[in-house]
């Protein structure tokens, strides 16, 4: 059974549409995986086919009308009567759905985010032609996948839709190898490197913390700029920019560090209500975290007992939330995140996935 899986991205870093393609190869399906060359083009091996889409366009707004163009003829290209599509994200969505409409085959809809509730497009006129895609299509899709249950209930209340399924970004299970102290302390960040993702206050706040190195690992357009924050304020011998790694490099960097930060801050309910894919890669990888007062991780935090909330970003702040975790050390809380890392993990969520598919093979059956 061929699935057609789509999503605006070069496949490189997004974990989470390989950990689905994962799930259904591995299950007998047949995933053929299309993005784009939108931040490059970088090598990658996977079991099944995957190609990406070449966009000309220089601006992102003028790439994603181009991308709808290219990809309604690719989907098309490689989807018959006998297949099933994915739609990863909003910038998917309308293609995907004129074609299951076309081909009368089911469409799964998976959103990652909220995506007219990202900080980048709050206030501007983009917001209002996305707007308008969601509340279009949207109602129309009988099985659609969020990635928290707080993006869920938003889009229940938004557009009064049956509840979606809620598959959690969380990794594979990793094998624990046992734990060892660092005389010097890591402290971790991994992700974009973007605004209000509270890179520059944990910056800041190495100011204030001793006999330890903050680690940056990933790439984004303000690389540059936190470089300079930590000349200015003093810290540069503090910080390491790791770069952009691959998701096999980076899981042998997080179990190196002694915290993980997920420091978010408000900037849009796509935010706000978010589980960012890193606090489940700390624990997995046994590495207490220090989080945002924001509603899933405070979840994760208190339920399992793993680490720290702030209640704010002064850097002060966080900088006494950190320094809490290092003096504990990661042995005090050992016992929590193998708890933890046994019920968050990807394993947990693949019956949800295969459901869905299972449940669109039968439809697809009784169509034709």
């Amino acid at each position: 059974m061929k699935v057609v899986i789509s999503v605006f991205n070069n496949l490189y870093t997004d974990q989470r549409v390989e950990k689905v393609c994962k799930t259904l190869y591995d299950n007998g399906y047949e995933p053929v995986l299309i993005g784009c060359n939108w931040l490059g083009a970088p090598e990658m091996e996977r079991p099944y086919p995957f190609f990406r889409i070449d966009l000309k366009s220089k601006k992102l707004r003028f790439a994603y009308i181009e991308f709808q163009r290219k990809l309604y003829k690719e989907v098309l290209k490689n989807a018959d009567n006998k297949t099933i599509l994915l739609a990863n994200d909003l910038e998917t969505l309308m293609p995907n759905y004129l074609i299951s409409k076309k081909l009368n085959i089911p469409i799964v809809f998976d959103s990652h985010e909220i995506f007219t509730e990202m900080p980048t497009i709050q206030g501007r006129w983009v917001k209002h032609v996305w707007k308008k895609i969601e509340k279009t299509f949207v109602p129309k899709i009988k099985r659609m996948i969020t990635a928290s249950n707080s993006y869920a209930n938003w889009f229940v209340k938004e557009y009064e839709i049956n509840k979606p399924t809620v598959i959690n970004n969380l990794p594979r299970k990793i094998e624990f190898t046992g734990t060892k102290e660092n005389s010097k302390k890591i402290i971790l960040y991994q992700g974009w490197l973007n605004y209000s993702r509270g890179i520059d206050k944990a910056i800041l706040a190495m100011q204030s913390i001793d006999n330890a190195e903050l680690w940056i690992a990933g790439g984004g357009p303000m690389e540059s700029e936190f470089w300079n924050l930590a000349k200015q304020s003093g810290v540069e011998d503090k910080i390491k920019f790791l770069g952009k790694l691959c998701p096999s490099d980076l899981r042998t960097i997080t179990p190196k560090a002694d915290v993980g930060l997920s420091i978010e801050e408000n900037k849009g309910l796509s935010y706000y209500y978010s589980l960012p894919n890193k606090i489940s890669d700390y624990i997995q990888s046994r590495v207490p975290v220090v989080v945002s007062n924001f509603p899933e991780m405070t979840n994760i935090v208190n339920t399992f007992d793993v680490g720290e909330i702030i209640e704010n970003h002064s850097p002060e702040h966080l900088a006494e939330k950190i320094n809490l975790v290092l003096k504990n050390g990661k042995a005090f809380y050992l016992h929590n995140l193998n708890v933890a890392s046994d019920e968050l993990c990807w394993e947990n969520e693949e019956d949800k996935i295969l459901k869905i598919f299972s449940d669109s093979r039968k439809e697809l059956e009784h169509n034709h």
